[in-house]
């Protein structure tokens, strides 16, 4: 929020353009509070997004809490707000804002990546490119979160790197210039943007601009469906779930880490229980249970290490201690 207000601080009352924003924050987030803040530090009239409403240049728009922010232009420009399914886990997205402005403005739209975590806007940088647009991200060296910037700059052609206090000047210089040569919406990107609209799309729609692959949505455990164009590898599931290559990849990492920590939990309990047998039981039944005991014991004490090291530097070791632990 800092980097933000001080972005739009920089913005002149009588800018030629609408200005939309999302930023991410708590779905339970006062989202007028938010907008009270930007508004005692720019001359741009400031309001939460309304479902429907005309854009209006010289005035910002910021997306309400725990909802997509789309704009549309079907011979009137306009906002659409939607409660749809998550990009890159996020919602509000950017990706999702950058694709639908892309694709209703073509080569008159300028996206901006500010400081923050993660990957969202990667993507939607990218679709801005390919439409035409211009593509800005602040300087990673100053930005207080340099992993967004830092993505985008790392798989988009971007047009501008610079310093957050030179945002505004930049900006004013662009939307001052004539704009870039049109370009032709790719068919792709418009059907995403329809999706994105309708909330939840069709398998075939998806099947027209990916192809299926053997990994599931970690959002709702469907398909997912490796998206054909751009250079930014992303993965869609048919119910509009959508997320770039890092971003599932984290997603697989934390699912594996709840998943060994459920086995875990699960051969402790098996330990219990042989603890149990061994201490009830006679003579060579007694034994055999002893012997059962001390060996998962030292499965359970690998993994436990692997676990809390963080995978590092014994991940062959723990795998084969996994399959072959007793039982």
């Amino acid at each position: 929020m800092p980097a933000l207000v001080q972005f739009v601080a920089q913005l002149p009352a009588t800018l030629p353009a609408a200005v939309l924003v999302v930023q991410h924050f708590a779905p339970d987030s006062d989202g007028q509070h938010l907008v009270s803040r930007l508004a005692r530090h720019t001359a741009l009239p400031c309001r939460l997004a309304t479902d429907g409403e005309s854009i209006e240049a010289g005035t910002l728009y910021l997306a309400p809490p725990d909802r997509h922010l789309l704009a549309k232009d079907q011979g009137r420009a306009q906002l659409l707000v939607t409660k749809g399914p998550r990009e890159n886990h996020y919602r509000p997205s950017v990706d999702a804002l950058f694709r639908s402005a892309a694709v209703a403005f073509g080569e008159r739209t300028v996206g901006i990546v500010l400081t923050g975590m993660l990957h969202d806007g990667t993507a939607g940088l990218e679709f801005i490119k390919r439409c035409g647009g211009i593509a800005i991200v602040q300087d990673p060296a100053e930005a207080e979160f340099p992993s967004m910037p830092q993505s985008a700059l790392q798989n988009v052609a971007i047009d501008y790197v610079v310093p957050l206090g030179q945002m505004g000047q930049l900006l004013d210089e662009l939307i001052g210039s004539p704009s870039n040569h049109p370009v032709t919406i790719p068919e792709d990107l418009k059907l995403e943007a329809a999706i994105a609209e309708r909330v939840v799309g069709k398998i075939e729609e998806v099947n027209s601009i990916g192809h299926q692959v053997a990994l599931t949505c970690p959002d709702c455990g469907g398909n997912l469906w490796e998206v054909n164009e751009g250079k930014v590898l992303r993965f869609r599931c048919h119910t509009g779930h959508a997320f770039t290559a890092d971003v599932l990849l984290s997603s697989s990492q934390e699912t594996l880490e709840e998943t060994l920590w459920v086995a875990l939990r699960m051969m402790e309990e098996r330990k219990n229980l042989l603890g149990s047998m061994a201490m009830r039981g006679e003579g060579l039944y007694s034994v055999q249970q002893a012997e059962r005991l001390e060996e998962i014991t030292k499965h359970i004490n690998r993994l436990r290490e692997f676990l809390l090291n963080g995978g590092n530097g014994s991940n062959g070791h723990t795998s084969a201690s996994i399959a072959n632990a007793e039982g």
